[in-house]
């Protein structure tokens, strides 16, 4: 996975979603079986995460997209830097919140 850092247009409302240290925000839809599964992944692995779903939650689909070149891709998480990944692997998630 490539970390990506907010476009200009994403800024603004992306600093509402950057975690604290040791946790990410976790963009979800109701309907994605990677999300349940990464999810699980960070229980086991006892990463702390805030679950937001672009379709319940105004203006965050268009966050996703502008890291996923238009596309309202799930699971995409942002991490303490302000950098995401996209369907990261947990053992990616897991050295970068350093959980």
């Amino acid at each position: 996975m490539r970390a990506v850092t907010p476009t200009m247009s994403n800024e603004l409302n992306l600093d509402q979603y950057v975690p604290a240290a040791g946790g990410v925000t976790m963009f979800t839809t109701s309907w994605c079986g990677y999300c349940r599964n990464l999810k699980r992944l960070m229980d086991q692995k006892g990463v702390a995460y805030t679950e937001v779903n672009i379709e319940e939650v105004e203006g965050t689909a268009e966050i996703v997209e502008s890291f996923n070149n238009g596309n309202q891709t799930v699971p995409t998480l942002i991490f303490p830097d302000g950098t995401a990944a996209t369907n990261p692997r947990i053992d990616e998630v897991v050295e970068r919140v350093g959980a």
